[in-house]
């Protein structure tokens, strides 16, 4: 089970204490050069935690997330807009903590029609939030805004009352379902995720549960529920939610099934889910339609953190006074495999191509070795194939330190595609056994294309067309900056090789 301290309630005289600090969270003095981010969203200063589904109004996506003073505690939602995916300016508090309890996470609509009645065109929001102060009450309570989502009205009492009292019962996404005219609400709880159907946002009713136990993947958190339409024309419901799937040797991060959604209950496709992220850092992700492509296209973040080792000091605490990244934004979209199968391929977003102040071609490669990469940065897309015949391990080192002992690693070996950062471990922080993690493909490949995001706390990597991706906080020290290709047990060929730079 993840660490309970996600969940931990301060009282009500600590949580006053934290509301004023609300909208000016100190930063702490800087200690070193900066590691601060820069190219993924990153808080002002303090903790960051879930994400909650963007809404678009105003001509701009409002992202909010969890925020708070100090790592890992009760907090409020942080408010942000962009109007790209990529860049996003910071709009302080949007949910504050109330005196008795923080607000949890949850999701936002914007009620056009107003069913809610109060307004057409009003933000309105369901968050879990731990009734009396007790974690173990969880239940849904509403807010709305009238001035596009900036601030924020408490309906009042719960709209969804835990009906066991069990501390599993969190994190509402609710959308509208046009070809029923209703609301729909699906809420995480342990091993399973419930629906709930409403007229107006503020009476629901429950209607079925889905449930996963074999294997055992854990809670549901931050659950998901959409509708698609694939490359081929048909149209598909996708049910996800964010687990613990290292119980059996899965990913920690965002399960999905595609399926049907017929207004009561879920169907798959497929009894067991696929994944998003094969990564250890690509957690309570949330998705969201483009408004240029609803019906085709969507967006993805994701927290880039995991709770066996979140509720820690890292080093940007003492550079830069903050904890915690959002991943970057992907675009996703659905397409249908040569098994008559349907996968979410997701790749960044083409407007992070936008942000490019440099780019480099760099000669093509091959050795049977190691060569050093005529490059050194810190915040950058490297994109290239890596063909080979007979070699057994084949791949790339990023963040590789002068004296080469340090270096984050990007191979293939025996049909799976891995990502290693134990070599930039930091002695104070290390990820210990969660250093390295694994993606299956195709064994017979001896082809594959690599973009690999590279930041100063953070490597993602987009295999192929995007249907296998591994998300990781990386934290480089000052000076590994260097970047080479490596060939074991046969030569390998490094093609089309380019660096982008992100200023």
């Amino acid at each position: 089970m993840p660490n309970p301290s996600r969940r931990t309630v301060l009282r009500a005289a600590t949580a006053a204490t934290l509301l004023g600090a609300a909208t000016r969270v100190p930063a702490a003095a800087a200690a070193g050069p900066s590691l601060r981010a820069v190219y993924h969203l990153t808080p002002p200063a303090g903790w960051l935690c879930d994400p909650q589904r963007p809404v678009h109004t105003g001509g701009a996506y409002h992202l909010y997330y969890l925020h708070s003073a100090e790592n890992n505690a009760p907090g409020w939602w942080q408010h942000a807009t962009t109007t790209d995916n990529v860049t996003f300016t910071d709009r302080g508090t949007g949910i504050p903590m109330g005196p008795d309890f923080p607000v949890w996470t949850g999701s936002g609509v914007v009620d056009t029609n107003n069913t809610a009645g109060f307004g057409a065109g009003a933000v309105v929001v369901l968050a879990t939030q731990p009734t009396g102060g007790d974690r173990y009450d969880q239940e849904q309570y509403l807010y709305w805004s009238t001035d596009g989502g900036f601030t924020f009205t408490a309906y009042g009492p719960p709209v969804i009352s835990n009906p066991d009292h069990n501390d599993w019962f969190r994190d509402p996404k609710i959308h509208w379902d046009g070809v029923r005219n209703e609301w729909v609400a699906v809420i995480g709880r342990w091993q399973s995720m419930w629906f709930y159907t409403s007229p107006d946002l503020i009476h629901w009713t429950y209607k079925s549960a889905f449930g996963y136990a074999t294997p055992n993947i854990g809670g549901m958190e931050c659950p998901d529920l959409f509708e698609m339409t694939a490359d081929d024309g048909t149209s598909h419901w996708v049910l996800a939610a964010s687990t613990q799937g290292d119980y059996s040797g899965l990913p920690d991060t965002y399960a999905y099934w595609t399926g049907t959604w017929n207004g009561t209950s879920f169907t798959t496709d497929s009894p067991d889910p696929q994944w998003l992220d094969w990564g250890w850092d690509f957690y309570a992700a949330v998705t969201w339609p483009d408004v240029a492509a609803p019906a085709t296209s969507r967006f993805a973040i994701a927290w880039m953190n995991n709770w066996h080792y979140a509720a820690r000091d890292v080093p940007t605490d003492a550079t830069d006074g903050y904890n915690g990244q959002m991943s970057v934004v992907r675009e996703l979209r659905l397409a249908r495999q040569p098994g008559g199968w349907y996968t979410l391929l997701s790749q960044p977003v083409p407007a992070l191509r936008d942000h490019v102040t440099r780019t480099l071609p760099l000669a093509d490669v091959t050795t049977s070795g190691s060569v050093d990469l005529p490059y050194q940065g810190t915040a950058y897309e490297l994109e290239l194939d890596v063909s080979w015949e007979q070699s057994t391990n084949v791949g790339v080192s990023v963040g590789k330190s002068a004296d080469g002992s340090r270096h984050t690693n990007i191979g293939v070996y025996q049909g799976s595609v891995y990502v290693d950062r134990g070599p930039s471990d930091r002695p104070a922080c290390s990820f210990g056994a969660y250093r390295q993690s694994n993606a299956p493909i195709d064994p017979a490949a001896r082809l594959v294309h690599l973009r690999v995001l590279v930041d100063r706390q953070s490597v993602e990597v987009f295999v192929n067309a995007g249907h296998t991706v591994l998300s990781h906080q990386v934290y480089f020290e000052t000076g590994d900056t260097g970047i080479s290709v490596y060939a074991d047990g046969g030569t390998a060929t490094f093609s089309g090789i380019t660096v982008r730079e992100f200023g």
